[in-house]
């Protein structure tokens, strides 16, 4: 069944085309049967049909622990947050020694600054870095606030920021080293 603009549309595109002599003609429709017969008259002779069962199908991946957390190869967490028309939304990666990407992400379901953002960031990272028993981290920004923040070289004025501050010192508590390192957005 066909839409009436879609039906004016056509018939106004037909008119301006018999001006230069071009005829429109609709595309018919194609019977399901004929794209069948069409498939099995290529058919391949050592075809195999697909097998749809999965055995671990409730798996979502596998992953190796890393054994190697020692201070000649940290970790590494990058964070960011991002603000938009659609909401707020957080995402972290860690970085194993040997190269190995561990992303996370997050939708907010609050509103919030964009230094909240970047704090909920750097919190959902470095509690997965617990998470996965990691003592040794290279923490990396783009916001100097928080970085600046977490290292103590700058007052935290902003009475919802030193909550946020607060918990991530009290996070950090657990790792043998971590450093944080301010990561300018064009290298981000």
């Amino acid at each position: 069944m066909e839409s009436a603009t879609l039906s004016r549309r056509m018939v106004r595109w037909q008119i301006i085309l018999s001006k230069f002599d071009i005829v429109y003609v609709s595309q018919k429709a194609v019977k399901g049967s004929a794209i069948a017969e069409f498939l099995a008259s290529r058919a391949l002779e050592d075809y195999e049909p697909l097998n749809f069962d999965f055995p671990n199908e409730d798996l979502m991946y596998v992953a190796a622990a890393e054994e190697d957390t020692s201070e000649d190869h940290p970790w590494k967490l990058n964070f960011d947050g991002v603000s938009n028309a659609v909401g707020n939304g957080i995402g972290a990666f860690l970085i194993s020694p040997t190269g190995d990407h561990y992303p996370f992400t997050c939708k907010l379901d609050f509103n919030c600054t964009n230094n909240m953002e970047e704090y909920e960031a750097c919190i959902m990272g470095i509690r997965a870095a617990i998470e996965c028993k990691i003592k040794v981290l290279e923490v990396y920004g783009d916001s100097a606030l928080v970085i600046y923040h977490l290292k103590g070289e700058w007052e935290t004025r902003d009475p919802k920021l030193i909550n946020y501050r607060e918990l991530v010192w009290d996070l950090i508590k657990v790792f043998d080293d971590i450093t944080f390192f301010y990561l300018p957005r064009d290298e981000n």
